[in-house]
């Protein structure tokens, strides 16, 4: 049987073709911490907030410090649009390119001018312009982004030392700590409003590796990229979100913390790239219903439902049914505290994971693994990140590759799926690897999954598997 028929018959073809997004670093030798980091953190670092009641607060300190190394960050970026009338009437081309301006803010980590902001404020620009808080303009160069965590690195070439933030520990802060918000929201430069922490590691997509800090100090378009700083002015987080029904502030915003930025500057200045390790578990967070449903009396912690090939946490024993509850210090009640954790670590980092395993306590120490190794695997299907070949062959930013098929079932489609690109499952569209696998953890094996693929001859199907 012909195998494109045969991929016919198990595919049904079908082309027929909310959170907002809002559009501290020093890199000399000075107050440089033991770690060698790049960046220059405060005394305070390792300190107990000291609490202090609403009618004492002086937030003049704080807001004095983080306004002066807040810029305002304006991308310039060219799109192509379609006019049909162009062509009508006036026999022109259809198509005309289009200058489009978006702002926001960014943060002044270091004295010789690398600053850091959302990728969202500077994706696709063709053209980057930095204003300080003097008004002085500059023009700025991308040194490299973080798309997952929505962090990237600026620089400019200033005539004069520049005044820099200095980066707070946000494993610290707590839920109710004051904060204040420095931006430039709506084009009004400078702008400081005060909350405070509503929540940590707080993950408004359950299949992304983000966490972020919740807080209600007043957030708005323009200030993405910028400071979230403590009542000291000490860096804790860059403001990236807002959770609204209008596209304006309504009581909620995000921040990316602070040491999850300081780890992905360290890794864009050594490495040029992020450098993410892997524990290499897959599961979800335990509550009441997940705990009946898996028939257990935890209902706080991350239960493992399964463990990747090639994993730090398989050659260390980890098992399915084990519940991590604590990783280092730090507590594990949700998906987005594992992250919180994660993403501030690279591969071979080693990792305390403190965990039930039928009813008595353990520790392990786990080396994270770089994710490029994992083999994630589901319902007899293994799953790779796309390289660059791929993405250029299909003209493609996001997807994820069908590495091999093991389940007997497909047996008969095996070599047809090989080497397919999945750019969609169910109803979500597909960016990377890791959240494709936070997603399918939550599935019953049982369930079947519909799949959006590109096959090896460039043809698209949509699949149920």
């Amino acid at each position: 049987m012909n195998k494109m028929k045969n991929l016919g018959s198990l595919f049904v073809v079908s082309l027929m073709s909310g959170a907002v997004t809002l559009g501290a670093y020093k890199f000399i030798e000075n107050q440089r911490s033991n770690s060698d980091s790049f960046v220059t953190t405060s005394p305070n670092y390792n300190k107990a907030v000291n609490y202090k009641g609403a009618e004492s607060v002086d937030f003049t300190t704080g807001a004095d410090k983080a306004i002066h190394s807040v810029v305002h960050v304006k991308n310039v970026s060219v799109r192509t649009v379609y006019d049909p009338f162009a062509s009508f009437f006036y026999g022109q081309s259809g198509t005309q390119q289009q200058e489009q301006i978006g702002t926001g803010s960014g943060v002044i980590v270091s004295e010789d001018g690398y600053i850091v902001t959302n990728n969202h404020v500077i994706q696709d620009a063709t053209e980057l312009e930095v204003t300080l808080n003097n008004n002085k303009a500059y023009k700025a160069k991308l040194i490299g982004t973080d798309s997952k965590m929505d962090i990237a690195l600026l620089k400019i070439d200033a005539d004069e030392k520049l005044p820099f933030i200095v980066f707070g520990n946000s494993d610290e802060i707590k839920v109710g700590e004051w904060v204040l918000a420095v931006g430039n929201p709506y084009q009004l430069n400078s702008t400081v409003t005060a909350g405070i922490i509503s929540a940590k590691a707080r993950n408004l997509d359950k299949a992304s590796i983000q966490s972020f800090i919740q807080t209600d100090a007043a957030v708005n378009p323009g200030n993405s990229g910028g400071a979230l700083v403590n009542t000291n002015g000490e860096l804790i987080g860059i403001n990236t979100m807002i959770s609204s029904p209008t596209g304006s502030y309504a009581g909620y915003s995000f921040a990316v913390p602070s040491n999850i930025t300081k780890k992905i500057i360290e890794d864009l200045m050594k490495f040029g790239n992020v450098q993410r390790g892997i524990l290499g578990v897959e599961g979800g967070e335990l509550n009441a219903e997940a705990a009946k449903k898996y028939g257990i009396k935890q209902t706080e912690g991350f239960y493992v439902n399964k463990v990747n090939k090639n994993s730090g946490a398989e050659k260390v024993g980890i098992e399915k049914g084990d519940i991590i509850v604590k990783l280092d210090d730090t507590k594990i009640a949700s998906s987005a505290e594992m992250a919180t954790v994660i993403n501030t670590k690279r591969p071979n980092d080693i990792v305390k994971v403190s965990l039930i395993r039928d009813g008595k306590n353990m520790s392990l120490n786990v080396p994270l693994t770089k994710k490029e190794l994992i083999a994630y695997e589901f319902n007899g299907i293994e799953f790779e990140d796309l390289d660059a070949a791929d993405k250029k062959r299909f003209n493609l930013k996001n997807g994820i590759k069908i590495k091999q098929v093991t389940n007997e079932d497909y047996s008969e489609y095996a070599e047809d799926l090989k080497g397919s690109i999945v750019t969609q499952v169910d109803n979500m569209r597909v960016t990377d690897m890791e959240s494709v696998s936070a997603y399918l953890a939550k599935k019953d094996a049982s369930e079947k999954t519909r799949y959006q693929i590109i096959a090896k001859n460039g043809q698209m199907y949509r699949i149920f598997l």
